[in-house]
């Protein structure tokens, strides 16, 4: 089939297509070719154009680029509720270590996984950054599940039950980076976990390895006020200048989090096209902090959202991540024009597919893209009146109305039913993980 062939219209009452223009269109069709979307257009002109295609019609939906989530840990979805209402050291140290160091294995990372992967499609995710241990069991189950993932093993200077410490860590990613070298599903980064549990000497090493391979680098920073005085304390300079001095500082850097900056951190980021991915109700749960998204965004640096784990969230939902991200960031700026309905919808599908490196693939509904798409119906109580959808997906709880997910132009989601996956199976495995956990609690 030549690649401009046209083969299926999905024709909503509005459609978001993010880029080239962040705005909603009324009454638009995207035509697909194949996997691809070859164009969007108003649906009267798609339907003389191409009177023979098949045509889906979602009346009352609005049709939007999968979201993407940018930062999060999913096996931790095993840990949902396991150690709720502490602070981050003490949850840490206290609870989710020692329980990770006593649980934790391939079959675990497998199996919450798979829990968190049917979460994040049935609201509507089809790209995900995953940090976690045995990262070739996530990587292996994304593939399953037709998801898009960027799969990090984590890198820090302590044994676990993945690594004897950063250099086999190192080496392994290295090993997964070229099993997964050709495919556009999978793309491994290299993951370490923060400036405390790595030293400098790895993170220069990784930052080397990182523009060498043209490879994605994503760690925690400025998360706490606690991991900003230790550094002091310990190295004499900040997290972010540890960074710059070892040269990772770059546009391949996801920094996570980033609720602790000072007055020039925001042109420093924005000079070395660093990405800020921002988890707000993690943050808000562990009393992290704010971090700056208005501040950051006027000064020219990209913003993506996370969810960050299950066990620190505790839901998945990038919809909700979205609404609470929008009026935290109003509340912040003391501006309740701050950040958009439109705007925070960007963060969660172009600007989070840019950050993870899928920028050219996926993000948005350009022409040559994949159709990675998104239905929401919003003909509910909770959504009607319509007078701005993009406002009832931020504000009113999107991801209600999730009816329709495609990766590829093909559906691992509809009408509340996974395509892909066996989610009977998957709430097997994880009860008995609950069963097992509990015992030992």
């Amino acid at each position: 089939m030549p690649p401009d062939t046209a083969t299926a219209l999905l024709s909503a009452r509005w459609v978001l297509p993010v880029a080239p223009e962040n705005r909603v269109l009324d009454d638009h069709s995207v035509v697909l070719a194949g996997s691809k979307v070859l164009a969007v257009l108003p649906t009267p002109v798609a339907r003389e154009r191409w009177p023979d295609l098949p045509e889906t019609r979602l009346d009352r939906h609005a049709l939007l680029p999968g979201l993407v989530n940018a930062h999060g840990h999913a096996a931790m979805s095993l840990l949902r509720g396991y150690a709720d209402d502490l602070p981050l050291a003490t949850w840490l140290n206290e609870r989710i270590w020692p329980l990770e160091g006593r649980w934790v294995d391939p079959a675990f990372v497998a199996d919450g996984t798979a829990l968190a992967v049917a979460e994040m499609v049935a609201a509507g995710t089809t790209t995900f950054s995953d940090m976690y241990f045995f990262p070739e069991a996530s990587a292996a189950v994304a593939l399953r599940a037709g998801i898009r993932a960027q799969i990090l093993g984590p890198l820090v200077r302590f044994p676990n039950a993945w690594s004897s410490g950063a250099d086999e860590a190192i080496h392994k990613s290295l090993a997964l980076h070229d099993e997964y070298r050709d495919s556009d599903r999978i793309r491994i980064a290299f993951g370490p976990h923060s400036t405390y549990a790595l030293d400098a000497l790895h993170l220069a090493r990784i930052a080397v390895l990182a523009e060498e391979l043209d490879v994605r680098v994503q760690i925690h920073l400025h998360e706490t006020t606690e991991e900003i005085a230790t550094a002091r304390k310990e190295t004499g300079e900040r997290p972010l200048e540890t960074l710059e001095r070892c040269g990772l500082l770059g546009p391949n850097l996801q920094a996570v989090h980033m609720t602790q900056l000072e007055p020039g951190d925001p042109g420093r980021l924005a000079r070395h096209a660093v990405s800020v991915v921002h988890c707000p109700q993690s943050n808000l749960k562990l009393a992290s902090g704010f971090c700056p998204v208005a501040e950051l965004r006027a000064a020219g640096v990209r913003v993506a959202l996370g969810t960050d784990g299950a066990a620190s969230n505790n839901s998945l939902s990038l919809f909700r991540e979205m609404h609470v991200a929008a009026i935290l960031a109003k509340a912040v700026a003391a501006d309740a024009a701050a950040l958009p309905a439109l705007e925070v919808i960007r963060m969660a599908t172009l600007d989070g597919a840019e950050a993870l490196g899928f920028g050219d693939l996926t993000g948005s509904l350009e022409s040559g893209k994949a159709a990675d798409m998104v239905a929401v119906d919003l003909s509910g109580i909770a959504n009607e009146p319509v007078f701005h959808p993009e406002s009832q997906l931020v504000y009113a709880g999107g991801e209600r109305g999730v009816s329709t997910v495609w990766v590829d132009g093909e559906p691992i989601f509809d009408k509340g039913r996974h395509l892909r996956q066996d989610t009977d199976a998957i709430l097997a495995s994880v009860r008995r993980w609950r069963n097992r956990m509990q015992d030992e609690q």
